[in-house]
């Protein structure tokens, strides 16, 4: 029996991380959080301002160490969720390809929510710094992201599962 590979995406503030935490409890999964990752390995060093190739340099590494990682899990039957943002369509079609390469069953769950929505859980979050807090999310850094964000199109959310909060 394969384990399935959940892959968790939307935009920035949609409550991702929240779904897939919930997910993993409920269904006995385990839940890799790409800002919890590069929370715990590179906060720390983080330089003011941050630089876009800096971050970007490390978040390749956690992909790399998230993805050997959640193999072996997945190896023992254990169902995995990635939680790595997955802003374009170009990073879920590369989740999309390592699953059909390895033979696993992928399912793709969209978060989202409306602008405001997301814009003001942001800034909650970065005062409050609770459960769900990796990393503060400036203005500027919000709105960079949602610059990147390429939304799904009808024929991507085939199959997949949606969650819209508000």
């Amino acid at each position: 029996m394969s384990a399935t590979l959940h892959a968790i995406f939307g935009p920035s503030g949609a409550g991702k991380t929240t779904y897939a935490n919930a997910f993993a409890r409920r269904e006995g999964a385990v839940a890799f959080i790409l800002d919890e990752w590069m929370a715990r390995l590179f906060a720390p060093d983080m330089p003011q301002p941050i630089g876009f190739e800096w971050m970007m340099e490390r978040v390749g590494r956690c992909e790399a160490q998230i993805w050997s990682v959640a193999a072996g899990v997945l190896a023992t039957g254990t169902p995995v969720i990635l939680d790595m943002g997955l802003m374009r369509r170009a990073d879920r079609d590369r989740v999309r390809q390592v699953a059909e390469a390895t033979g696993l069953p992928l399912q793709f769950h969209y978060v989202t929510a409306p602008a405001e929505v997301r814009r003001a859980r942001v800034a909650e979050r970065n005062v409050v710094r609770g459960e769900n807090f990796a990393i503060e999310v400036t203005s500027d850094m919000f709105e960079f992201v949602e610059g990147i964000f390429e939304a799904p199109d009808a024929a991507e959310l085939e199959g997949a599962v949606v969650s819209e909060s508000a």
